[in-house]
């Protein structure tokens, strides 16, 4: 008979699961498997620390013990906090059966899953029983829901409920401003100067970790990396970064050890909040990183996802970081792909490396000619993989992947993508390319907003920068555009998409003078792909019979040679007054490359975006632009998402009306 009996203990069972999981699922099943599977990493991420470990799981549902009541109502605390989708959580304390597989039964288990049915979303429910047994202030915190009848129980059982509070460590931003962290470039206290290299390195590893948060924001490293040495005083990072929070630290070498020192700084009243120091040799200073990562992230009370660098050879994490884009002009795409193919090749492991090395692969193709980019495809096809392998959030990789779908035919296919880019956690390049994107779509006021909100965290990112200026192009915010590739041209000069930009921006605000300033030749300026736009502007300035007909001319002359024609040409036409004259020519024209020497290279190049800018509304006010947008592939975009362009109220006719009849048009192939 004794053999029979089971051994059963007093244990804390905390039982969780996700709150709303079937309207949820009713919704997006894939998406919220995706979650719930994902979640058990989070979990067992926080649980781990307490003392914590899943015993049992079925569906949504997830089972904890913990041999601390304490440890148990702090990580249910966190859980609460910090796991998306938001957990209902409960917690008690009482006897279990210890099964043969480790699973745990009986009615200690049961309370804990009826108590969990009473909580409300990302709260918890601890039963009578567990606050007798905790002391402290957490214990303080824990406020009576009075006796609740427990489903399916005879008994009553007395509960508390612990509210979410803000961080004990640091202090809780005032209702005007969230928290914005800009996490400095640490020093390099060493004689040998390449440990600059690793010091940054040490930055950049925890703006990746914490830009993850769900809930942090973290400025760019574009930006915060501009101040060094006496630059970093937190009175002048916080009025030009306007964060809240700094962190900043040090880094000295000795032979093979290597101490940090780092601390975080509220920015209003410049006091330390918290400082640590960590002393650990070479072979040991990725774990360190992962380290300081976490301990900044609890600090600042901020859910991360359980990502971990591998440990790189420093060699390879040097030229990653020496590839970092800064003019995305050809060249230097070419130097820093090749800087990353020797980083890959050292670190095959390196995650962040591939999904860089994906990304200005795919950057540098729109330099290419376009019979040259199949071949450039299939390797960023393939380092994307390696990328997404290892980090299925990266987000160069994701990035990459869009930059490969043609900028016109396949606007469907790319929605699965662009949605994806937005789910990843943080900010930076995933919201400006999401911003860049919107506009292709006719989405103006969103692209605005995405870009905005992207280059208020990395002000200094060139890229943001001129992104959020041509946005507010777009949106016909032209002068408040102005600045902004202003400050590009002086800080980069030798990224050509500012010069070009303000050229335009100039032109539409009229200012004459500027624009001769900008085509004197003694300026040299270098437009590249932009420089077929100087006789647009030539025309728009003085638009006389003569400058017109050069325009229709070039137009004409570039059809009967090609059979093609970009819908930018068009636009430029029609807003000259040659709405007519674009049509006709649209009508039969191919409206992608060839392959040949006459296609148009750069980003943009044959993209939509510039049908939709505030500015230019000539073509689409007539009711010939909707199958115009039949054949781009816009049109099947629109009626099956629903996500309409904003001229849908502006345009003098029947929007919608007119896409129903030009849904059977045929989508022209891109080709390329």
């Amino acid at each position: 008979m004794a053999e029979n009996i089971q051994p059963r203990r007093l244990t804390t069972i905390v039982a969780l699961d996700v709150a709303g999981y079937s309207a949820r699922t009713e919704a997006d099943e894939a998406k919220t498997t995706a979650e719930v599977v994902a979640l058990r990493s989070v979990i067992e991420l926080i649980a781990g620390p307490h003392g914590g470990r899943v015993f049992n799981t079925a569906g949504d549902g997830f089972m904890l013990e913990f041999g601390s009541s304490l440890a148990a109502v702090e990580a249910a605390f966190a859980l609460a906090e910090q796991c998306e989708p938001k957990l209902r959580v409960g917690v008690h304390l009482g006897d279990v059966v210890v099964q043969p597989n480790g699973d745990l039964l009986g009615h200690g288990v049961n309370v804990a899953a009826r108590l969990m049915a009473c909580s409300d979303p990302g709260s918890v429910l601890v039963s009578a029983d567990v606050r007798r047994t905790i002391r402290g202030p957490l214990a303080e915190r824990l406020v009576s829901r009075g006796t609740l009848q427990l489903d399916k129980m005879t008994e009553k059982i007395e509960a508390f409920a612990l509210p979410a509070v803000g961080s004990a460590v640091v202090a809780a931003p005032s209702k005007r401003s969230e928290p914005l962290l800009a996490v400095l470039p640490f020093d390099n206290l060493s004689d040998d100067r390449e440990m600059q290299f690793f010091s940054d390195g040490v930055s950049e590893e925890i703006i990746q970790r914490l830009s993850r948060g769900a809930r942090m924001k973290v400025i760019g490293r574009t930006s915060s990396f501009q101040f060094r040495g006496a630059d970093k005083t937190a009175r002048k990072v916080a009025n030009e970064l306007k964060c809240t929070h700094i962190l900043d630290g040090s880094i000295r070498r000795a032979s093979g050890r290597v101490r940090i020192s780092t601390h975080l700084v509220e920015a209003a009243s410049q006091t330390t909040l918290w400082s640590d120091r960590y002393d650990r040799t070479l072979e040991d200073i990725f774990a360190v990183q992962d380290e300081i990562a976490e301990h900044i992230a609890v600090a600042l009370d901020q859910t991360f996802t359980s990502f971990a660098t591998k440990a790189i050879d420093p060699s390879a994490y040097d030229l990653y970081l020496r590839a970092s884009p800064r003019s995305y002009a050809p060249d230097e795409l070419r130097t820093s792909v090749g800087l990353l193919e020797a980083a890959t090749q050292r670190a095959p492991h390196f995650a962040e490396a591939w999904g860089r090395l994906a990304f200005l692969r795919a950057w540098r193709r729109f330099y290419q000619p376009f019979a040259d980019r199949a071949a450039s495809a299939d390797f960023v096809r393939r380092e994307t993989a390696r990328a997404l392998a290892f980090d299925p959030q990266n987000i160069d990789a994701l990035l990459a992947q869009l930059f490969l779908s043609p900028p016109f035919g396949r606007f469907m296919d790319d929605v699965a993508i662009v949605e994806r880019i937005r789910q990843v956690p943080g900010v930076g390049d995933a919201q400006i390319y999401v911003g860049w994107y919107a506009r292709n779509i006719g989405q103006v006021r969103e692209s605005l907003k995405e870009t905005e909100r992207a280059f208020r965290l990395d002000v200094l990112n060139p890229m943001s920068a001129n992104l959020v200026g041509l946005a507010r192009m777009a949106a016909g915010r032209v002068a408040e555009a102005v600045p902004v590739f202003e400050d590009l041209m002086a800080r980069v000069p030798e990224m050509s998409f500012p010069i070009a930009n303000v050229m335009r921006a100039k032109a539409f605000l009229e200012d004459w003078a500027a624009v001769d300033r900008l085509l004197d030749p003694s300026a040299r300026v270098r437009l590249r792909e932009f420089q077929d736009g100087v006789a647009f502007i030539q025309a728009k300035r003085n638009p006389t019979p003569e400058n017109i007909g050069g325009i229709l001319s070039a137009l004409e002359a570039h059809f009967k040679k090609t059979g093609s024609v970009d819908v930018s040409r068009l636009v430029y036409a029609a807003h000259l007054g040659l709405v007519d004259e674009a049509y006709r020519t649209a009508e039969t024209a191919r409206l992608g490359p060839l392959g040949t020497a006459d296609d148009i290279m750069g980003p943009d190049g044959y993209r939509t975006a510039l049908l939709f800018h505030a500015g230019m509304p000539e073509l689409r006010n007539d009711p010939r632009f909707v199958p115009l947008c039949a054949r781009l592939g816009l049109v099947e975009f629109w009626l099956v998402t629903g996500k309409w362009p904003d001229c849908i109220d502006e345009v003098p006719y029947g929007f919608k009306a007119e896409c129903e009849k030009a849904r059977h048009i045929p989508i022209q192939d891109f080709g390329f």
